[in-house]
């Protein structure tokens, strides 16, 4: 295979060489060839900034946060609420207190599953979901659902990859105490209408969680214009480090919520005759966190909305459309649904290929895609298959790098099929 390089003319407003740059992974070879990483959906790479804000935190900032008098926890604390600040303003959230950190996107929903829905299911009750969901936005549900003799209720996907929001509205009933829907597909892409989702619920008089871990990275999130009740994201897909998750919540909600962790710093003051708790949103927070991760998230963060939300969606968006134009050209290749509106993933077959042998063979020319199920069984089983190779493309993605993709698949299939 040639080499990959970034595109001479910029794609959009966005200098991709630039950005290229900003990335050392990018500069590595996989098998001796230049890797071409297509699998941002599953975890983006890093770039320098936030790099180097771990390395620097470590080197001169590091202490416990919110315990010590002296002048380095102090620092480490202003930080970490640094990073708080930040994480809201990125959401667009009307307090800092409503940012909750956690571990992951899928800790968030348990959180709110347990804390949150938990105490106000009966035998009966139902939970609205969809049939693209994640197992993260499925099973924390179905598990507190078993303990309260509640049942889950998904709502259907139609042949083309979107949701039957026709279906979906007919399924809330008197008895639905929850809806919870993913904003992008992680197999499909499919970019669902959540502020129409969310504006149902609260007609319904429903709580309504959105899973964004799909979104943040490609769109922008004001969660006051979206009127949802709580947002996820994971801050490895936003380009910032593992480990770190956040959850939005309304105020209100987070305030009338019972801890779901018990530990140091969630609480106000601790006997053997009780326990008090700490405010919102410390506790939710037990325990000593990933606090330069934390603060890296923050610079993420700052470094993505550096580049500009537009420019950012122009950019995926051109790839986007020159994948699906060149796949399409492929021998064999069924692309898997035909959303209308489409973050930057790709997920397909090739006819007489199993999905893993096609990642394997990938890799082998430098080429880096996920194979298997995504997390996401429910929804493959509704698109009768039960595997798929996906492609996912993020802002250090080139032309070049999709044509190589492209280039590639053609090779296999006129080798193997």
């Amino acid at each position: 295979m040639n080499a990959v390089s970034a595109p001479k003319t910029p794609i959009g407003a966005l200098d991709v060489a630039a950005v290229r740059a900003e990335f050392p992974i990018l500069a590595t070879r996989m098998r001796g060839r230049p890797l071409v990483y297509l699998d941002s959906a599953a975890s983006a790479q890093k770039p320098r900034a936030v790099i180097d804000a771990l390395v620097r935190f470590y080197e001169r900032d590091y202490a416990n946060i919110h315990r010590g008098v002296y002048e380095l926890s102090q620092r480490a604390s202003d930080l970490h609420e640094e990073a708080r600040r930040k994480v809201a303003r990125f959401v667009g959230a009307a307090d800092p207190c409503e940012i909750v950190f956690v571990r992951n996107a899928t800790e968030a929903i348990n959180l709110v599953a347990y804390a949150f829905l938990e105490p106000r299911l009966e035998p009966g009750d139902e939970i609205l979901l969809t049939e693209m969901e994640h197992h993260a936005n499925i099973v924390p549900w179905q598990l507190v659902a078993g303990r309260r003799g509640a049942k889950i209720v998904p709502a259907p996907v139609t042949d083309a990859g979107e949701l039957d929001l026709a279906a979906f509205s007919e399924r809330i009933g008197p008895r639905t105490k929850m809806l919870a829907v993913t904003w992008v597909s992680n197999v499909l892409g499919t970019i669902n209408p959540v502020h129409e989702i969310a504006a149902l619920a609260r007609r319904r008089g429903v709580p309504c969680l959105i899973d964004a871990a799909q979104a943040a990275p490609h769109l922008a999130v004001d969660v006051r214009a979206l009127g949802a009740d709580f947002l996820v994201f994971s801050a490895h897909k936003v380009y910032g480090p593992s480990g770190v998750g956040v959850l939005w919540g309304r105020a209100e909600l987070l305030d009338a919520m019972p801890p779901w962790q018990g530990g140091g710093d969630m609480i106000e003051r601790v006997s053997f005759a009780g326990t008090t708790f700490n405010r919102i949103p410390f506790r939710f927070e037990a325990g000593t966190p990933d606090i330069a991760g934390i603060h890296a998230t923050g610079v993420a963060l700052d470094w993505l909305r550096g580049l500009g939300p537009e420019a950012v969606r122009a950019h995926e968006e051109e790839l986007l459309a020159l994948a699906l134009e060149a796949l399409s050209r492929v021998p064999g290749l069924r692309i898997l649904g035909r959303p209308r509106a489409r973050a930057a993933v790709v997920s397909f077959t090739v006819d007489g290929l199993h999905a893993h042998d096609i990642g394997t063979l990938l890799d082998l020319e430098g080429i880096a895609v996920r194979t298997g199920h995504h997390c996401a069984m429910p929804l493959h089983e509704r698109l009768g298959v039960a595997a798929s190779a996906r492609a996912s493309f993020a802002v250090y993605n080139t032309a070049a790098e999709v044509e190589a993709l492209a280039r590639a698949l053609a090779r296999i299939v006129a080798r193997y099929r």
